[in-house]
């Protein structure tokens, strides 16, 4: 439940879509997540640290990468991923 619940928030998921490009910057991250404030980025991706799914990838803390964990959870939404491709298709 502490995952869905993390997943489930607004802009958590597309941050984790997103981080699949290795080392994004944070205004690189913004900028693809058209919409998102600054404060709410700045939360998902502590929330995603402190869950051990994103790294600092830099030492000046410019730049964010999944873990290990957070390349396995990507793997394991693959299947919901082509789901909702075919699903759009329709």
């Amino acid at each position: 439940m502490a995952l869905l619940d993390l997943l489930g928030r607004r802009w958590t998921l597309r941050v984790l879509w997103e981080l699949r490009e290795p080392a994004a910057t944070f205004r690189g991250l913004q900028a693809r997540c058209q919409g998102m404030s600054s404060s709410v980025l700045s939360q998902r991706l502590a929330d995603l640290r402190s869950a051990g799914i994103a790294v600092d990838a830099d030492a000046d803390g410019s730049g964010y990468a999944l873990t290990d964990a957070g390349r396995a959870l990507l793997a394991a939404l693959e299947p919901l991923d082509r789901w909702a491709k075919d699903w759009a298709r329709r």
